[in-house]
């Protein structure tokens, strides 16, 4: 089994790495889709949350108000400190469940954005960093996720910079160019470093 870290900024294209990586043969645990699980209505995540930071982070129907609670936290960092005490300890704890779930020798990727942040990266084999020019960032946060434009800076500023990342990288993919770039990157990656790793061929 080779247990390998994905990590990078925000938009900087984790998601689309991920998918050809899965594509290859890799077995993904996405941080991201497991941090929404652990906050869904009726778990003891979310009821954490709601002790935390008040019933007006809900929303009608009682599921998370994502909005009203990225707003507060990422305007304050001790308040996101606060949510990140919450949700951190359950993610991980679900990933390392699926992790064990995984098949014999498989190789298994943790898309996680926080890697650097928490202190991961020495838990892993490998650690794979994705990186996206700063105005590109804002650009698709702005265009592709209709946030504002200060609030797309706000977010990659309460992220660790790139030289952070790539101090704890064994290899770094940059997405500058076209979806086919990428992949090709991607590819030669896989190639390199996951190949010989696991014994499977080309």
């Amino acid at each position: 089994m080779l247990n390998v870290a994905l990590t990078g900024g925000i938009a900087a294209g984790k998601s689309a790495v991920s998918q050809r990586l899965v594509e290859l043969g890799a077995v993904l645990i996405d941080a991201d889709a497991i941090a929404r699980e652990v906050v869904e209505p009726g778990t003891e995540g979310l009821a954490a949350i709601v002790a935390a930071f008040g019933p007006e982070i809900l929303c009608a129907d009682g599921s998370l108000d994502r909005t009203s609670l990225g707003a507060l936290v990422f305007a304050d960092a001790a308040e996101r400190e606060k949510l990140n005490a919450i949700v951190h300890p359950l993610v991980r704890a679900e990933a390392a469940r699926r992790s064990e779930a995984a098949p014999k020798g498989a190789v298994i990727v943790q898309d996680i954005p926080l890697l650097v942040e928490t202190g991961q990266e020495s838990a892993f084999d490998l650690v794979v960093v994705i990186e996206a020019p700063l105005e590109e960032r804002v650009r698709r946060m702005v265009d592709d996720r209709g946030m504002a434009e200060a609030d797309a800076r706000a977010r990659i500023a309460a992220q660790a910079t790139d030289t952070q990342r790539a101090a704890a990288a064994d290899a770094v993919i940059v997405n500058s160019g076209s979806l086919v770039a990428l992949r090709q990157h991607i590819d030669e990656f896989w190639e390199k470093h996951i190949d010989p790793s696991t014994g499977h061929a080309g």
